[in-house]
C-alpha cells in the first residue's frame, strides 16, 4: 500500500488511467467485431463501412499506446483481407 502522498498519488492517477484506457480498448474490440459482424453476415457494403470506421479507431489506439503498433496494422490486415474476399465472392 502506498505510504507517502506522491504514492498515493500516483495510485489514484494510476487507477483512473487504467480505467480509461481499458474504455478505449473496449471501443477498439468493438469496432473490429462489427466488421466481423458484417463479413459473417455476407453484406459486403456494410462491411466496407464498417472497416472504414474501424481504421481510423484502431490506429488512434495504436499512436496513443493503448494498443502495439503492429497489432493495429495485423488488425487492419486481417480485417481488410476479409472485406476484399467478400466483395470477390
Amino acid at each position: 500500500m502506498a505510504n507517502s502522498p506522491s504514492a498515493k498519488k500516483r495510485a489514484r492517477q494510476a487507477e483512473q488511467s487504467r480505467k480509461h484506457n481499458a474504455s478505449l480498448r473496449s471501443m477498439v474490440r468493438t469496432s473490429i467485431k462489427k466488421v466481423i459482424a458484417a463479413v459473417e453476415s455476407k453484406d459486403a457494403e456494410a462491411a466496407k463501412a464498417a472497416y472504414a470506421a474501424a481504421v481510423p479507431v484502431i490506429d488512434r489506439m495504436a499512436d496513443k499506446g493503448i494498443i502495439h503498433k503492429n497489432k493495429a496494422a495485423r488488425h487492419k490486415s486481417r480485417l481488410n483481407d476479409k472485406v476484399k474476399a467478400l466483395a470477390t465472392a
